[in-house]
């Protein structure tokens, strides 16, 4: 048999407090899942809804595309502004008035009622319904630049004024229209006289805008077009899209939708699900104790389990299984602990029984046999030693 010394580290004592490594490995997926919910935070917060989001046009917003500074400016001179979301409002604020209806915008509202209602109209951009509510006006070209712009024409609002910021939609006005502003292969500002005033279109509304509103000649223009000494009714999207009834279906929710029998049907199967849950699911019953039908010798259980290692070509294991074996009977017997360290077991050994140390020590704690000669002398060589110790 090799003789070999026993690993230096043969019955030390290990740490067994957590290290960083087995720390992060423990707890590396409850800060994999933090990171994901902190990231998920954050980019809601980033990408999620702007609240107090800017209104085009609008008299009551003060960010830069608003146009709260022209509508005090119009107040400043004594003209009333009323700011109204709806066409029931602009027609109601027209009776018995001559008024200005600007509008500016005409995603949500009836074209054909609103060019019913009375009094001067200033259409800005290329809105909806611009053939109902400009007659004879049409749209040439559309997306002209934007810039500074002389005004070239007789109109006084336009030529008081001056120079504006406009562009936008190029504009064609009907017979006798005034035309200013030259774009494209048309203008940025029609106006024209109608049926009960005088109705202005111009190519876009930056010009009104508080940024705006202080370059060129872009604030006279706008009070020379709106603040004419007329109650202007200043017409805006509403913030809600009006709601959308269903003829037979108004007020009616889903609750009142479903059939009358379906909460039953609900009822019915939760206490059929109830019901199978209690017949199937697996239950703990207390422990049950049985005597065993036959008694197998301790001998036998040695044998088998020697044969299934052997079946195994497991010899490292049986080996482990004698040494371990040897190592517990053999240790309160020198008078050792629990505890002993390999060479405190060797050297005991060894002064015991007068045996070499190293031959001991590769007995013990060496390497496992290469073939099944090897393990039976191993089993021999142990069963020697502690027969050896017996008899001491």
């Amino acid at each position: 048999m090799s003789v070999a010394a026993p690993p230096a580290d043969a019955g030390r004592s290990h740490s067994t407090s957590p290290t960083a490594r087995s720390t992060w490995r423990g707890g590396r997926m409850i800060v994999l899942l933090g990171a994901i919910i902190v990231l998920a935070a954050v980019i809601g917060v980033l990408i999620g809804p702007q609240r107090g989001e800017s209104r085009y046009l609008d008299p009551d917003d003060t960010s830069l595309s608003g146009s709260k500074a022209l509508a005090e400016m119009l107040r400043g001179r004594g003209v009333q502004v009323d700011r109204v979301d709806s066409v029931d409002a602009a027609a109601d604020k027209a009776v018995g008035s001559n008024r200005v209806l600007l509008i500016t915008d005409m995603s949500y509202f009836d074209q054909i009622a609103l060019s019913q209602i009375p009094g001067d109209r200033l259409i800005v951009g290329d809105v909806f319904g611009l053939p109902a509510l400009a007659p004879g006006v049409r749209t040439e070209a559309a997306g002209t630049r934007v810039r500074s712009r002389e005004p070239e024409c007789t109109l006084p609002a336009a030529t008081a004024a001056g120079s504006a910021y406009l562009g936008g939609v190029a504009l064609r006005g009907p017979t006798g229209a005034s035309a200013c502003y030259p774009a494209g292969d048309g203008h940025s500002l029609i106006s024209y006289p109608n049926a009960g005033g005088v109705t202005t279109v111009v190519g876009d509304g930056a010009f009104m805008t508080n940024m705006r509103l202080a370059e060129d000649g872009n604030a006279a223009l706008a009070l020379n077009l709106i603040g004419t000494g007329k109650a202007v009714t200043w017409l805006v999207r509403p913030q809600q899209p009006p709601a959308i009834d269903l003829p037979g279906e108004r007020g009616a929710s889903m609750y009142d939708l479903m059939p009358d029998s379906i909460r039953w049907t609900v009822y019915m199967a939760i206490i059929a699900l109830a019901v199978t849950a209690f017949w199937r699911g697996r239950r703990l019953g207390p422990v049950v104790t049985e005597k065993l039908p036959v008694i197998v010798r301790a001998a036998e259980t040695v044998e088998g389990r020697g044969r299934l290692y052997r079946a195994r070509r497991a010899r490292q294991r049986a080996a482990e299984s004698l040494r371990a074996g040897t190592i517990d009977r053999l240790t309160p017997r020198l008078g050792l602990g629990s505890g002993a360290g390999g060479h405190e077991v060797v050297a005991a050994l060894a002064a015991r029984t007068g045996q070499d140390p190293h031959q001991i020590g590769a007995a013990l704690y060496g390497p496992p046999p290469v073939d099944d000669n090897g393990l039976v002398g191993l089993a021999g060589y142990l069963d020697f030693i502690e027969r050896q110790v017996s008899e001491l």
